[in-house]
């Protein structure tokens, strides 16, 4: 089975301050033109996306020099509400790597979880290449700078505004591969998981 866990680009939930995607008819048939051409304005970080280390970190890496292996691979979806402690953190990791060690690189949370600098620490200090979330910023909305400095000083890129809720707790091969803008700081993203 494939999961689709992005969300429409057009009807996503937007980060407050960001600017809202729009799509911009350049060109309609219905109006007798030969072909449909759309323009579109967005946030980096509108939607599903991903958050390149220099999103927060001045020299960090723009979203096109990570390498995709980061992004494509085995992951693991966790349920966790609340706040994510150091100790959730451990816990997820050691399901992770009990169910599939390679899963345990790439980390999605499912729920309304907010991750704190502690369980970021510890994530960071796991080696992840990726943590996944649901909400459109991966630590606390009013303070999410200190979590952010954690994993992205560690590369570890950050996926955020997935959707899990149709999604069981468990190992699937994760796609997550964002658009290749260069030196950006992130980019939107299709994610989706397959069964393994």
């Amino acid at each position: 089975m494939i999961y689709d866990i992005s969300q429409p680009l057009f009807s996503c939930e937007v980060f407050p301050g960001d600017t809202a995607p729009a799509r911009i008819p350049v060109s309609r048939m219905e109006d007798g033109a030969l072909y449909n051409l759309t323009d579109i304005s967005l946030c980096a970080h509108n939607g599903t996306h991903v958050d390149a280390p220099r999103h927060f970190i001045k020299d960090g890496r723009g979203i096109g020099e990570i390498p995709l292996e980061k992004f494509i691979g085995p992951a693991f979806v966790a349920f966790h509400e609340g706040d994510v402690l150091k100790k959730d953190a451990e816990r997820i990791l050691e399901n992770a790597e009990a169910a599939k060690p390679e899963a345990a690189k790439r980390i999605l949370i499912k729920g309304k979880a907010v991750v704190t600098l502690e369980a970021a620490e510890r994530f960071a200090e796991a080696g992840i290449f990726l943590l996944g979330n649901e909400s459109q910023t991966v630590g606390p909305e009013d303070a999410p700078m200190a979590v952010h400095l954690a994993l992205l000083g560690a590369e570890v890129v950050l996926l955020e505004g997935i959707r899990l809720g149709k999604v069981p707790e468990g190992v699937y091969q994760l796609n997550c591969a964002p658009l290749n803008l260069g030196d950006c700081d992130g980019a939107p993203c299709r994610a989706v998981l397959l069964d393994i």
